[in-house]
């Protein structure tokens, strides 16, 4: 009796040890499911997962001198449009040819650095606005024959970034730069956004997209403040070379397209959208979430996009 005493603990033994095993595998199958949900959800901008949430913001009422302070001179921002072309710095607009279309729009709005001088073709050579970044600040200066004498009448260009580094009160490096612009080439209207109006662009990025954008670890691109900025002073915008939300989901094949169109070996812009969307450490552009969000304020505003159309 002792012996099958014996054997029937040791089965009941090896039971539990078989039912402990399925069950910590369960759970972490269970947890890895729960975890795989919430890389997706925290992932690409889902329209339909909490739109009902949102809150609406009508941008037209952002509009209003009090957000931009000149650099130089009393001047105020009162660049109104009603038609404006949006020339993005993507590699879609090479081979377009739609150079002659920008430039018989009433407003172009251009970004950063971006160059037109040996690209008139496709992007044309007139530039109303320019938005910059603090981070582009010295790659425009450095070449004031291309982005600041190549432009239409009374030109404007707004700067963006932190105010500790642009801000008027902070007297920085970058600051002293921009002055120098203004001061030299006096057709030309400087402007910086406010501390205040910065951190509306923050929370105007958390109701449109239920995300905190410093708990997200997210960067506002410089697409995010030209087409708000675009929004308050245009009444119809064209947008050339912006991809729709779901075009780095599809399949791309073998075709590469540079980030830049200015720049033909530089990174994929898929694979920068992607990187960025995904991207956990560090900060990072949600370029695909903006886009999300483009696309629903392209039914409220007026906007069309073109080369890609969508």
């Amino acid at each position: 009796m002792v012996p099958r005493l014996i054997d029937k603990q040791g089965n009941q033994s090896k039971r539990m040890v078989i039912f402990g095993a399925i069950f910590v595998l369960t759970t972490l199958l269970i947890l890895y499911s729960s975890n795989s949900r919430n890389d997706i959800m925290s992932g690409p901008f889902r329209v339909g997962t909490n739109h009902h949430a949102l809150k609406v913001t009508n941008l037209k009422k952002w509009a209003g001198k009090d957000g931009y302070v000149a650099v130089y001179r009393n001047k105020s921002m009162t660049l109104r449009c009603h038609h404006c072309a949006l020339v993005t710095s993507s590699s879609h607009v090479l081979g377009s040819k739609a150079g002659k279309d920008i430039d018989q729009t009433e407003c172009v709005i251009r970004m950063n650095d971006a160059p037109t001088t040996g690209h008139e073709t496709d992007v044309g050579n007139r530039t109303s606005l320019r938005v910059v970044a603090h981070s582009s600040v010295f790659r425009v200066a450095r070449r004031p024959s291309e982005f600041l004498n190549h432009t239409g009448s009374d030109p404007v260009i707004i700067f963006w970034g932190p105010p500790t580094k642009i801000g008027k009160d902070a007297k920085g490096t970058l600051y002293r730069l921009i002055q120098r612009v203004s001061m030299t080439y006096s057709n030309l209207s400087c402007f910086t956004i406010i501390p205040n109006k910065m951190r509306k662009f923050d929370t105007l990025f958390q109701k449109e997209t239920g995300r905190d954008r410093q708990k997200s670890q997210s960067w506002l691109s410089t697409g995010w403040f030209t087409m708000v900025i675009a929004i308050e002073i245009c009444d119809n915008i064209k947008v050339y070379g912006m991809v729709p939300p779901n075009h780095c989901g599809r399949k791309q094949g073998s075709k590469k397209i540079p980030y830049h169109y200015y720049k033909p070996r530089g990174p994929d812009e898929c694979v920068t959208y992607l990187q960025h969307e995904r991207g956990r450490r560090g900060n990072h552009h949600r370029f695909i979430t903006e886009k999300h969000v483009f696309a629903r304020w392209a039914k409220l505003y007026n906007i069309t996009f073109t080369h890609p159309t969508w």
